[in-house]
C-alpha cells in the first residue's frame, strides 16, 4: 500500500540515492500538475516529499507547496536551505561548506573511491544536525580490497559513534544506529510503499527509473498508478531479502533491476556491504553494553 508520494519538482532536482542524475532537461513541473499531484497525495492519504533542484523555482510555486503538509529535500548548493527538512550534499567539500540547522538531516552521496573520507565527513558533520546518511553512489562496482578498506572505516566509524552514544548525544549514523532500534526490514521500498511524479506528470518506482527511460512510466495523474506485476516490488517476493536480518538495507529495486534484471533481486556487492555494515554495528554495541 502506497505510504509517500515523492514529487520531483524538475528535471534537474537533486538525487538523494544511488541514481545520478542524468537529465539534459531543466523543465520544472507545471504548476497545474503541481497541484493535482497535492490532491491525489491528500486524497490517497500520502506523505509527501518535494525534492527540489538548485535552482529557484517559479512565482507561485512555493505558496501551492504550502498548502499541504510535507518534507522538503534540497541540494547544499541551493541558495537557501534554511527551510529544507533533508540536504543533500555530493562530496566532503560540500559537507565542508554546507550552512545545516540541528533539526535537519543530511544525506551525503559518495563514490567507492572516497570511503576512507567518511571519517572526516563524520567529524564534520558532528553537532552540526541531528542525522547523517550515506549513500555510497557505486556500491554495484565494490571489489574485495574495497570491502576489506570498507569494513575497517565502519570500524572507525563505529568507535566515534560509540562514544557518542556512551557521551549521551543523539548524532545518528544511518551505516550504524539504525539497525540498532529495527526489527523488521525497514528499506526504500520503492514501486511498494514509494511512488514519484515527474515533471511530465507521470509515475516512477523513483526518480532513476525515469532517468534510465522516461517512456516506461507507471501510470499518469489522470489514470492513478499502474504498475505491471506489483507484487515484485514488495519484500514477501524477494527470495533472498525476505529471509534477510541487514534490516537497515536499503534493498534499491532500482539497483537491483540495473545489476540483476530483476526489482527483487539484489546485487552480491549490495548484499556483503549491507552485512559489513550489520556486522559493525554488533560489535559497536556490545562494547556499548560492555561499557
Amino acid at each position: 500500500m502506497l505510504k509517500y508520494l515523492v514529487v520531483q519538482l524538475a528535471d534537474d532536482s537533486v538525487s538523494y540515492c544511488h541514481y545520478d542524475n542524468i537529465a539534459e532537461s531543466e523543465q520544472f513541473i507545471s504548476i497545474e500538475n503541481l497541484r493535482a499531484a497535492i490532491r491525489f497525495g491528500m486524497v490517497e492519504n500520502l506523505n509527501i516529499q518535494f525534492v527540489y533542484p538548485q535552482r529557484a523555482l517559479p512565482e507561485g510555486y512555493d505558496e501551492v507547496i504550502e498548502t499541504i503538509d510535507h518534507t522538503k529535500i534540497m541540494p547544499c548548493s541551493a541558495s537557501n536551505t534554511e527551510g529544507a527538512d533533508i540536504v543533500v550534499c555530493n562530496s566532503i567539500a560540500e559537507i565542508k561548506e554546507c550552512k545545516l540547522q540541528k533539526e535537519q538531516i543530511a544525506i551525503l552521496r559518495i563514490g567507492r573511491k572516497d570511503i576512507n573520507e567518511l571519517e572526516t565527513a563524520y567529524d564534520e558533520i558532528k553537532n552540526r544536525c541531528v542525522r547523517l546518511n550515506i549513500v555510497i553512489t557505486d556500491v554495484d562496482k565494490f571489489t574485495k580490497s574495497e570491502f576489506d578498506d570498507y569494513k575497517a572505516v565502519l570500524a572507525k566509524l563505529g568507535v566515534k559513534e560509540k562514544q557518542e552514544i556512551i557521551d549521551g548525544g543523539n548524532m545518528q549514523l544511518n551505516l550504524l544506529t539504525d539497525r540498532l532500534t529495527l526489527k523488521e526490514m525497514n528499506n526504500c521500498n520503492a514501486g511498494d510503499e514509494v511512488i514519484t511524479l515527474m515533471p511530465n506528470g507521470k509515475f516512477y518506482p523513483c526518480a532513476g527509473f525515469y532517468y534510465d527511460n522516461a517512456d516506461e512510466e507507471y501510470g499518469d495523474l489522470a489514470q492513478g498508478v499502474q504498475i505491471k506485476n506489483r507484487q515484485l516490488f514488495k519484500l514477501g517476493y524477494a527470495p533472498i531479502c525476505r529471509h534477510c536480518d541487514a534490516y537497515h538495507c536499503r534493498r534499491c529495486v532500482w539497483l537491483n533491476r540495473k545489476t540483476t534484471l530483476e526489482v527483487n533481486t539484489p546485487s552480491h556487492e549490495q548484499c556483503v556491504v549491507a552485512h559489513l555494515e550489520r556486522n559493525a554495528r554488533g560489535r559497536m554495541l556490545q562494547e556499548i553494553r560492555t561499557n
